[in-house]
């Protein structure tokens, strides 16, 4: 097979495996239609429930009331499919690794899964509770918090985002000793740095109190020992190096 044969075959199974994730996507969308109030009543739950009695969202679009509720629903379509997605992002690249790298990537797949499942969580039970107790705590007398939940859905989905990345720390510690970047000792001699920038990164992202700031920065520092640990245990040996 020529190069450019090989290279539009690649093509035609990239676009089969997406097809199949956007149809995996939309059918369980079209699942979850009856229950878009409820999901998003869900997602706004943190804040509602810090607002005072009575205390609600704005809509500030004529179609707002109706956009959003669908786009919260596509965000959990998205998560519930994201197995399937994981699995057809495999069956793409598996052909192209070695036994070894198969061997390293399952785990690293679903590990980078949970793990961002599990910043999302974190996230949603611990950081928006202290992040909204403060905001509205925060406010001038007289002023009445009731944002936009167009506004309040970016705030959430950005949320999501940073902490599930956050959480890929371990993951990224792997793979990067993994393929010979970094050392163990290397990472452990800038640990006090990763310290002072996990404290940085908890001021910027975090509003100005000390208990959101921490409840970012440690998880950070926890994430990156847990890293050196696993990267330890994956560390190439000479044998791997070599069938490399």
């Amino acid at each position: 097979m020529s190069t450019s044969e090989s290279f539009i075959a690649h093509l035609i199974e990239l676009r089969k495996r997406l097809l199949n994730s956007f149809i995996a996507i939309v059918l369980v969308f079209f699942g979850l239609v009856y229950w878009t109030a409820d999901l998003y009543a869900l997602l706004a739950q943190p804040l509602l429930s810090r607002l005072p009695q009575g205390g609600q969202m704005i809509a500030t679009d004529v179609t707002t009331p109706f956009l959003v509720p669908l786009k919260v629903t596509m965000m959990a379509a998205f998560l519930i499919a994201l197995p399937y997605i994981l699995y057809q992002i495999w069956r793409f690249v598996a052909p192209g690794l070695y036994a070894h790298e198969k061997r390293l990537v399952v785990p690293l797949i679903v590990a980078s899964m949970l793990l961002f499942l599990c910043g999302m969580a974190f996230a949603y039970f611990l950081v928006f509770p202290a992040v909204f107790r403060f905001i509205v705590a925060s406010a001038p007398q007289g002023v009445a918090v009731m944002t936009d939940i167009d506004k309040y859905l970016s705030f959430v989905l950005g949320s999501f985002m940073a902490f599930g990345i956050t959480f890929q720390v371990p993951v990224a510690v792997v793979v990067l000793v993994r393929m010979g970047v970094v050392t163990i000792e290397k990472l452990r001699e800038i640990r006090r740095y990763v310290i002072v920038g996990a404290f940085i990164v908890g001021a910027i992202f975090t509003p100005p109190d000390v208990v959101s700031q921490l409840m970012l920065a440690i998880p950070l520092c926890l994430l990156y020992e847990a890293g050196i640990v696993v990267g330890n245990w994956a560390k190439p040996t000479e044998k791997t190096a070599e069938a490399g």
